[in-house]
C-alpha cells in the first residue's frame, strides 16, 4: 500500500448509475475514465440498495485493480472490509459521528469537509485525505453557497492532511488547486469518462 503522499492529483468521484441501465455500462465508463489517468476513485452510488452497492462495489474494485488505481467507498467502513477496498471515504455526518478513525492503519480514510469543525474533527480521527467542497458553484450541489479559493486556503491551512478540491473543478483548476494548498482536485464530470 503506498503512503498517502503519494496521492494522485486527481480523485474521480464517480456519478449516481442511472437507473435501469445495467452496471456494464457504469463499469465501462470507470474503465475508460481509468484509462484516462485516473488512480483514486470513491465509489459514491447513494440510490443504490446495500447489496447492489456492494456488487456494483466488487465489480469496480476489479476493475481498479486492473489499473492500479484505488477505490474508496462512500459507504458504511464495513462495507469497505467486507469487500476489501482500499478504504472509505466518510461524509460529513459519517465523520462527525466518528469518535476514532474507522479503519486500520494501511486502508484509507477519506473525509468530506465543508468547515472548520469538520476539517479539526477529521484531524482528530486522523483521516488520510479530505475533499473541502464546494469551492466554486456546482451543478450537482445547486443550493450550497461556494467557499472560493481565500475561504478554501484558510481551511487548507487547518490541516497537514492532504486535501482535494472539490466542487466546480476541472483539470483546468488544478494549478489553483496546488497554489492553494491542495493535493489536488476532485470532480465527478470533469474525470468521469461518460458513454
Amino acid at each position: 500500500m503506498s503512503h498517502p503522499t503519494q496521492l494522485p492529483q486527481t480523485f474521480l468521484v464517480t456519478p449516481e448509475p442511472v437507473a435501469g441501465k445495467p452496471f456494464s455500462d457504469f463499469i465501462a465508463c470507470l474503465e475508460r475514465s481509468l484509462e484516462a489517468g485516473v488512480r483514486l476513485v470513491q465509489l459514491r452510488a447513494k440510490t443504490l440498495a446495500a447489496p447492489q452497492y456492494a456488487g456494483l462495489a466488487e465489480q469496480a474494485l476489479a476493475c481498479c485493480r486492473r489499473h492500479d488505481a484505488r477505490l474508496l467507498l462512500n459507504a458504511p467502513p464495513d462495507v469497505a472490509l467486507a469487500v476489501q477496498a482500499d478504504g472509505v471515504h466518510l461524509t460529513s455526518t459519517r465523520l462527525m459521528a466518528a469518535t476514532s478513525r474507522p479503519l486500520p492503519s494501511g486502508l484509507l480514510v477519506s473525509a468530506a469537509c465543508h468547515d472548520e469543525h469538520q476539517v479539526l474533527h477529521a484531524n482528530r480521527i486522523g483521516a488520510d485525505l479530505l475533499t473541502i467542497s464546494p469551492v466554486m458553484p456546482t451543478a450537482t450541489h445547486t443550493t450550497a453557497t461556494p467557499l472560493g479559493w481565500p475561504r478554501f486556503r484558510e481551511l487548507v491551512a487547518l490541516t497537514a492532511i492532504p486535501v482535494y478540491a472539490l466542487g466546480g473543478m476541472s483539470v483546468d483548476s488544478l494549478e489553483e488547486a496546488r497554489k492553494s494548498g491542495a493535493q489536488g482536485i476532485a470532480a465527478i464530470r470533469s474525470l468521469w469518462v461518460g458513454e
